[in-house]
Formats: C-alpha cells, sequence, structure tokens
C-alpha cells in the first residue's frame, strides 16, 4: 500500500486515491492530493459533468503546481477499480426541519452504496470516511465491506484537534508547530480535548492559559464547524477537513507510522468495545497500525464513554432500520452490545 515509483517502460506506477464526492471537501482534497504527486487520484460524483469539469480543471494546474499526477473524473464506480485508498465525503448537511434520525438514515443510504460500489472494486483498499454522522457512517461502511478494522478509518479528530491547536496557538502568540493537543471521543459536542496533555513547546498549556480562557477556547474548538457554517451563510468548512484527510492519506501511503486521532473500531481499548471512537492511532501502509493507549482520569475516561454512547445510539437507529439502508444489511451491534458499552 506504500506509495508505488517504480518505473516500468518509462512510466511511473503510482498508487490510486478514490475520492467520492466532488464538493468543496472532496474537490480540495483531490487537488492537495495531486500536489503531493504520490498517487493518481479519481474523483467520482453523480452529478454529470462535474467531477469530469473539475478534474479537468486541476489536470491543467499541473505544469504551474509542479506535479505529475493523473486527476479524472467520473461518474461511474468502473474507473475506481484498484484504488488504494477510498475517501468518502458523500452526504448530506442537515436542512431545516430534518431530524437527526432522518439525516442519518439520509447519509446512511447514501454512504451504503458507496462503500460496496468502491469495495467492490477495490476489495484491497483502505477506506477513510468523512461523511456525518462520522462514526456511524464508518461503522455502517465496516458492515458493508466486511473490510478488517484496520482497513475503515473515520476522519474527525484530526480536524478537531487541528482547530484546538490553531486557537491554542492564537492565544499564546505561539507557532501552531509549538502546539502539542489531543482531542478524543466524536466530532463536535461530544469531542474530548486532553487539556491536561497539551503543550505550548513542552510546557503545559494551564500553566499559560487562565482556565476560563482554556474553556473558551476548548468550546470554540467543539463549535468549530458551527461557527464557520454561521460565517458562510450556505455550505461548510472545507479547508481544514480536506487539510485533516490529506494528513491521514500521508501517514498511509508513506508509511509513516505517525499517531493521529481518527474514529476507529475498539474492542476494548478504553473499556469500549464494538463502537467507532475517536482515539489516538498509528497508522502506516496497512492502515490502523495500532490504537495508542493514553491514561486518562476518571472524569475524561467517562467523557469517552459517554462520547462513545452518542454513537451506539446513531447505529442503534441504523440498525433498526436496516432493512431501508440494505437489505443485506446484518445488525452492526452484537445484541449484548446494545444496551452497553464494553
Amino acid at each position: 500500500m506504500v506509495a508505488k515509483r517504480r518505473c516500468v517502460q518509462s512510466r511511473t506506477v503510482r498508487a490510486k486515491i478514490t475520492i467520492v464526492g466532488a464538493g468543496n471537501v472532496g474537490a480540495t482534497l483531490a487537488q492537495r492530493l495531486a500536489e503531493r504527486d504520490y498517487a493518481d487520484v479519481v474523483l467520482v460524483d453523480i452529478v454529470e459533468g462535474l467531477p469530469q469539469g473539475k478534474a479537468l480543471d486541476m489536470l491543467e494546474s499541473g505544469p504551474i503546481a509542479g506535479f505529475d499526477s493523473a486527476i479524472t473524473g467520473s461518474n461511474d464506480y468502473d474507473a475506481t477499480e484498484g484504488s488504494d485508498i477510498a475517501v468518502i465525503t458523500s452526504g448530506v448537511p442537515r436542512k431545516p426541519g430534518m431530524s437527526r434520525d432522518d439525516l442519518v438514515m439520509t447519509n446512511a443510504k447514501i454512504v451504503a452504496g458507496v462503500a460496496r460500489e468502491v469495495t467492490k472494486r477495490s476489495p484491497r483498499c483502505i477506506l477513510i470516511v468523512v461523511a456525518n454522522p462520522v462514526d456511524g457512517m464508518a461503522q455502517l461502511s465496516l458492515a458493508i465491506s466486511g473490510f478488517p478494522r484496520q482497513r475503515v478509518l473515520g476522519m474527525a479528530g484530526v480536524l478537531d484537534t487541528a482547530r484546538f491547536r490553531t486557537f491554542i496557538a492564537r492565544e499564546v502568540g505561539a507557532s501552531v508547530h509549538d502546539v502539542q493537543a489531543h482531542v478524543l471521543g466524536g466530532h463536535g459536542d461530544t469531542m474530548v480535548p486532553l487539556t491536561r496533555l497539551s503543550t505550548v513547546a513542552g510546557i503545559p498549556v494551564a500553566e499559560l492559559v487562565p482556565a476560563d480562557r482554556l474553556d473558551t477556547i476548548v468550546q470554540r474548538a467543539r463549535d468549530g464547524g458551527a461557527e464557520i457554517v454561521n460565517l458562510l451563510k450556505t455550505g461548510s468548512a472545507f479547508y481544514a477537513p480536506s487539510a485533516a484527510v490529506a494528513q491521514m492519506v500521508d501517514a498511509i501511503l508513506l508509511d509513516t507510522r505517525q499517531v493521529l486521532p481518527c474514529t476507529v473500531l475498539l474492542d476494548g481499548e478504553y473499556g469500549v468495545r464494538g463502537l467507532f471512537t475517536g482515539v489516538p492511532c498509528r497508522l502506516g501502509a496497512a492502515g490502523l497500525i495500532d490504537v495508542v493507549d493514553v491514561t486518562l482520569t476518571r472524569e475524561e475516561r467517562d467523557a469517552l464513554h459517554r462520547s462513545a454512547e452518542a454513537v451506539r445510539q446513531v447505529v442503534a437507529v441504523m440498525d433498526s432500520r436496516r432493512a431501508e439502508i440494505d437489505p443485506q444489511l446484518r445488525p452492526m451491534l452484537p445484541e449484548a452490545d446494545r444496551s452497553a458499552q464494553a
């Protein structure tokens, strides 16, 4: 799965990355990855002409930006065959009058279809799920694909951590490179920032920022997506989310073994079993290498379990209506796990 750079008849054989969804997140991600020049990119969308037009526009920027990556736009999943990584950005945002359960089911039907089509053509790929609610959609993608947990990852923690680091750096006037922070749990309201382990150039952030200001920073990180939505009026964040996915792709294709906060299926780690939850993960060529164990306080552990419980509720909704999603879909939570976490 490491990026391929061997030459065959004077042509470079590259890794192949599929991005499903040619909206702002997907298209910006395609551009970021193409400019890294380590993989060819396929951009897929159901809207006729949209992925083709964006792909062609990006391709024509190659001589200026200095990359040789091929970028292909398609409405057909056949173009994705043999992908090393597939990123699912497809989905819809919550609309006025739409209940939380309706949003879950709408996106579940989209994601299930995408996951089935992509994995049928690329049975050895690694899936990165971006569609929201990301923990639940990752759990669904795992069930649809039948992949081992190492090859299904959700993007959330990298983004939340980036927002948290940004606000800390701005508060203390430091470079973002000097800020280290850890965010666990779900995306948004249920994120669990480990402020006691966050540092600026090795100095605990609590020694640099008053408690009330730190609480404000934590809340702003939690509300990061909503703040941008409110400013844009239409649309949502895409620059930072696409950068977060690109960092995950780097770790996989370049086999860096970097530790990044991702949502993965837990198998007893942190006292959670059978649910996708955001935790520090070491990523490499095979996807998830291992979950990094961080010693939590009782309060932090309880917060992480509440976050996992929120995921369980989302998955329970999909389980109860799984025939609407996919008639072949089996229960995603074992019966014994439906009422409690391990």
